[in-house]
């Protein structure tokens, strides 16, 4: 501990800065020191300062013992930051000379050789840094080089005794270090919000239909360890699945048994009887939507219209209406006049929402790494690659990828809280083009981000909620596919997660996913049906997967193929035929009753979901985001943005 409220969380002696480039130094170009890791209230700092080699050598010391660590071992532990993002959030503040700490234990030096090396001491704040060179591997001793955010790079430090892996180690808990695809040697450094989960899911690669190596992604997530203690590649989902510190919960109606080994276990499995054929009707028409309306255009017989919608869906001219509807846009018993009052209204908002981020200047943006990092990744990263082969949004000056942007840039002053993950661009992207309007498209996108936000939520806990549902719901339906997955290693239903994440959005045709969607947005005929729409997936690849020689790589690698490949239609008849069979299971256990909304649940218990575990790579968030305040604009956004009627040739037939 330091005095004035400082504490020093790591310290590391044997750190010399080198000040000669020569390849043979002399004596007086080696300045030994120690680099320490500051907390100072709410900002932590990384120190040098040189010391004299006669002083008392420093240990490796952490204000908190890592077990892992074995107290002040100098055995280093590989560091990988587990993921390769080729961006940076970070702040714009430039580096400022701080004064040397004292070290010597007479307090002041007079020594002229301890004044020279006195002025290469120095002290960056972690919010000041923008990156972290590291030296190749082999050649001589490990450096590491801090370089700040107006490119000031301090001289290189030579860690003669190891240790640099400890420090970046430690640095993780206060930032989140990525390595630059672009040079491997160089470590981004930003500050710890919802964009760790969009690099977990950039370097996963779940949005990159292109990618060849499948299972290598599942190597590289900065919440592997948050989600379980687990090992083989599939360690993030494993611990998605299955609650922390506590074994699988067997389905109620399975008899448990303890896992002996040389005794096999017998359970009793559900009689769940036969399964129906159903059928898909004729999509709603647009004479059939008229006749839904009465003559002020409130929506008559909602029940009825939705229930048509969910067994045929709607014609395409009809959407860009109907979609306000399911989307909680527009409410069912409005009438048209409310709903034009109600557009101008949102219109209003949505544009000074809108201004906030448009009126920032370059100055102001600077120094705010949260806007400069949602611009950065949105426009650079996801607007740029969402649905290119869509006539929609191909072409470099599409205006379509413009009210892509700003839409979601917007969304970003809208729910400061949760920002933007990456995902959330293909959620909006069919919006978009069926509403051809920036205004509905984002009203609409809000309806949808209610339904799906617990998805991109940083815990990921929803995520695990309904990875645990499916595991729950497909040993009900299918228990020797289980346990074929289960011997396979792919027990944890891994290859779904892309399918829950982004509801489906990769796996089918742009076209097919329009009517999915506004199937699923019915909420028939139960809740959770997105999740017998992946008992339908796994149902219709059953034959494929189980009369094979697969093992774990090759089952991720034939689910990840079958995109594009999936015929909609029969996957819907198969997901609604599982309901019917699971609503007629007279013995259907409890929690699958409660999980298809049979019954109501018994009472609102404690459980796992409610707890979260802090990423490993990056530090636990220390207090919720201020809301900045709104601006307030002088004149409104004549900017307003409509686009035009969509061709109909790239409409569905």
């Amino acid at each position: 501990f330091f005095g004035g409220g400082m504490r020093v969380v790591f310290e590391k002696d044997g750190v010399f800065l080198h000040t000669s480039t020569k390849r043979h130094q002399d004596q007086d170009a080696l300045i030994p020191g120690v680099i320490r890791l500051i907390e100072k209230g709410s900002n932590t700092v990384v120190q040098w300062t040189p010391i004299e080699e006669s002083g008392d050598a420093a240990q490796v010391a952490y204000s908190k013992k890592d077990p892992s660590m074995n107290g002040t071992s100098q055995v280093e532990e590989m560091f990988d930051p587990g993921y390769e993002p080729d961006w940076a959030v970070i702040s714009t503040v430039g580096a400022r000379p701080r004064p040397q700490e004292d070290t010597s234990a007479g307090g002041s030096r007079s020594e002229p050789a301890a004044e020279t090396r006195g002025k290469w001491a120095f002290a960056v704040s972690l919010s000041e840094l923008k990156s972290i060179r590291k030296s190749k591997p082999g050649l001589g001793w490990s450096y590491l080089i801090f370089i700040t955010q107006e490119g000031v790079s301090f001289p290189a430090l030579h860690f003669h005794q190891g240790g640099t892996k400890a420090l970046l180690k430690a640095l993780c808990r206060y930032v989140v270090l990525a390595m630059s695809p672009k040079d491997s040697r160089l470590y981004l450094v930003y500050s710890h919000n919802s964009y760790a989960l969009s690099q977990s899911f950039d370097e996963l690669q779940l949005f990159d239909d292109g990618s060849p190596d499948l299972v290598s992604r599942f190597f590289h997530d900065p919440y592997t360890a948050t989600f379980g203690g687990f090992s083989k590649v599939t360690n993030f989902f494993r611990g998605a699945l299955r609650p922390q510190d506590g074994p699988r919960q067997r389905p109620q109606g399975e008899m448990a048994a303890e896992d002996e080994p040389g005794f096999e276990v017998i359970t009793c499995h559900t009689d769940l009887g036969q399964r129906p054929v159903v059928e898909r009707e004729e999509p709603v028409s647009e004479q059939e939507w008229e006749g839904h309306l009465d003559a002020a255009g409130r929506v008559l017989n909602v029940d009825k219209l939705k229930q048509r919608i969910f067994k045929g869906g709607l014609s395409h001219e009809i959407r860009k209406e109907v979609w306000k509807f399911l989307l909680g846009y527009f409410p069912w018993d409005s009438t048209s006049e409310e709903r034009q009052a109600l557009v101008k209204r949102k219109a209003d908002e949505y544009f000074r929402m809108k201004l906030q981020w448009k009126s920032v200047t370059e100055e102001q943006e600077r120094r705010n790494s949260l806007l400069r990092g949602y611009r950065s990744l949105i426009v650079e990263r996801d607007v740029s690659r969402t649905d290119r082969n869509n006539k929609f949004y191909e072409g470099s000056d599409n205006p379509g990828l413009v009210l892509l942007n700003d839409s979601l840039m917007t969304y970003c002053m809208y729910n400061f809280d949760l920002g933007y993950v990456q995902g959330m661009s293909d959620l909006l992207s069919p919006i978009l083009y069926v509403t051809q309007n920036e205004v509905d498209a984002f009203w609409c996108f809000t309806g949808f981000m209610e339904m799906l936000h617990h998805n991109f939520e940083e815990s990921q806990e929803g995520m695990k909620r309904q990875l645990a549902q499916l595991n729950l719901l497909l040993r009900l339906l299918d228990p020797p596919l289980c346990d074929f997955l289960d011997a396979k290693d792919s027990g944890s239903l891994c290859f779904c997660f892309r399918w829950l994440l982004i509801w489906f959005k990769r796996e089918f045709s742009f076209q097919d996913i329009l009517r999915l969607w506004e199937v699923q947005w019915t909420g028939l005929p139960c809740p959770n049906f997105h999740l017998l729409v992946c008992c339908a997936i796994l149902d219709s690849e059953r034959e494929a997967l189980m009369n094979s020689s697969y093992g774990l790589n090759e089952i991720l690698k034939h689910i990840n193929e079958l995109t594009m490949r999936l015929n909609m239609e029969d996957i819907l008849c198969r997901a609604e035929a599982i309901y019917q069979q699971l609503k007629a299971c007279a013995e259907l256990p409890r929690n699958a009753q409660e999980l298809l909304g049979l019954v109501e649940p018994k009472s609102e218990t404690p459980s796992t979901d409610t707890e979260t575990s802090p990423p490993v790579l990056s530090p636990t968030r220390g207090s919720e985001a201020t809301r900045p305040e709104s601006m307030s604009p002088s004149q409104g956004d004549s900017s307003i943005e409509i686009l035009a009627t969509e061709d109909t040739s790239t409409a569905p037939t």
